[in-house]
């Protein structure tokens, strides 16, 4: 499906129906990446409505020159969220750059979030500002890889700590594939000049009181999972963990855990 935002076009894709849950992915992926980890958890459950974003000029959405920053982005994915259900209250679960979005629209519309989570997700907007262990692969595939090309290979153990052909499959699927279709000039431009918000999206006057869950990876290269420490006491309901043999893409990494969680999750919400 398409949404209309001034002059851009907005892929998204909504399953199920009840109580929205808006959904976003990371920087330069797309909605499957959402929808592979999201919806092994909600597929059996018959009341929330999925809401499947790609953000502007990633996956098939649109860019345009006139997004400059994540301030822009931010109000991009609120006017969205406005215009697919408004004046409903909904939950969030942001992935990455889509957990900074998240915290974004908390900041900006926290009467109407009544839960969120948050996988994985850039707390400080400079990379060379973050708190990262270095990369490891703990459980390698030798096997596998000797099947990869050079290139993939190599990407495949930079990216992965835990290493199998399922993961490997699901990370092509639902991660690498989205790359490879998003606007990558648009992308490296705006990373360069206009990632990070101009506001300090943590610094909240007001506690956010919903239940939450903050995941990440103990192995991520990426992000890390030190520098989440610091934002957890904005969140008063907030389950916090680190997960053992995970780095970034921990929702494949560690597939049952994440299930677990995010379930234990919903019905903290659910009893809220």
């Amino acid at each position: 499906m398409k949404c209309k935002i001034k002059d851009i076009s907005i892929n998204y894709e909504i399953i199920g129906n009840g109580k929205p849950i808006v959904m976003l992915h990371g920087y330069a992926a797309d909605h499957r990446l959402m929808v592979g980890c999201m919806e092994p958890v909600f597929n059996s459950k018959n009341n929330y409505k999925r809401i499947y974003i790609d953000l502007p000029a990633m996956g098939k959405s649109s860019g345009a020159e006139w997004i400059t920053n994540s301030d822009i982005m931010l109000d991009i994915v609120i006017d969205f969220i406005n215009k697919i259900i408004p004046d409903e209250n909904f939950l969030l679960a942001g992935e990455s750059y889509g957990g900074y979005l998240s915290r974004g629209i908390i900041y900006k519309m926290k009467s109407r979030v009544d839960g969120v989570l948050l996988i994985c997700p850039v707390i400080i907007a400079n990379n060379k500002q973050r708190n990262v262990p270095e990369h490891v692969v703990l459980a390698k595939d030798n096997i596998l890889l000797s099947k990869l090309t050079e290139d993939d290979a190599e990407n495949f153990n930079s990216s992965i700590v835990v290493q199998s052909e399922k993961i490997y499959e699901r990370y092509n699927n639902e991660v690498i594939a989205g790359i490879k279709i998003g606007d990558s000039e648009f992308l490296r431009n705006f990373k360069k000049n206009g990632y990070g918000f101009s506001f300090n999206v943590d610094n909240m006057n007001k506690k956010f009181n919903k239940p939450t869950l903050i995941m990440l990876g103990k192995q991520d290269s990426s992000v890390g999972y030190l520098d989440a420490w610091n934002i957890l006491e904005n969140f008063s309901r907030a389950t916090f963990a680190v997960l053992d043999m995970a780095g970034h893409n921990l929702q494949i990494e560690q597939e049952e855990l994440f299930k677990s969680l995010t379930n234990e999750w919903i019905m903290r919400v659910e009893e809220n």
